[in-house]
């Protein structure tokens, strides 16, 4: 079951996405949803690399391998490094922009061959756009993001079930924006 904190740490950046500009439901489910996944994938490499460590073993097939990557949207070499969620969320705000924006959000689509291959990314990611406009809204959606633990699936299970709850009353009431409450 989702607790008030959580409630109001989805609702703060719901607010963030509504005050940055984008106000319609499922497009702000539709960007929560990329900026998750690019923090899951993180996750998942930093647990990775943890047990690889411990018995002294590389990580086998990194999502976010060592080195660079061209982008074949820019044609850029981008260090693979950059591209990870704990790395970004300490850029200034106009380098983790740019970085989201032209590089990672373009990794994501590429995950799993190249784009246009029949993988379940490619398929996610293939009309994939990046909504987010400004940096200072970036910084604080990514904040916000970084402070739910993602880790525990029963509780992104409940944040998915309390933003499609959200939806479906936006759906039924018109679009809203929820207060900010803070407690303490």
């Amino acid at each position: 079951m989702i607790t008030g904190q959580i409630k109001n740490q989805i609702d703060q950046i719901w607010d963030t996405f509504w005050t940055g500009g984008i106000t319609t439901p499922i497009t702000i489910l539709e960007q929560m949803t990329y900026l998750f996944f690019m923090k899951m994938l993180d996750d998942a490499q930093i647990r990775r690399e943890a047990i690889a460590n411990s018995i002294g073993e590389a990580v086998n097939d990194p999502t976010f391998a060592y080195g660079t990557w061209t982008n074949p949207e820019s044609g850029r070499q981008v260090a693979l490094n950059d591209l990870r969620w704990h790395v970004f969320k300490d850029f200034d705000p106009e380098k983790m922009f740019r970085t989201v924006k032209d590089d990672v959000f373009a990794y994501i689509k590429y995950l799993g061959g190249e784009k246009g291959e029949d993988s379940a990314y490619s398929r996610f990611m293939n009309n994939a756009v990046f909504m987010i406009q400004n940096p200072r809204t970036l910084v604080k959606i990514v904040e916000g993001i970084d402070a739910l633990d993602m880790n525990n699936r029963d509780t992104m299970g409940d944040v998915y079930e309390y933003v499609l709850g959200k939806m479906a009353a936006s759906g039924n009431n018109g679009q809203f924006r929820t207060p900010v409450i803070s407690y303490g």
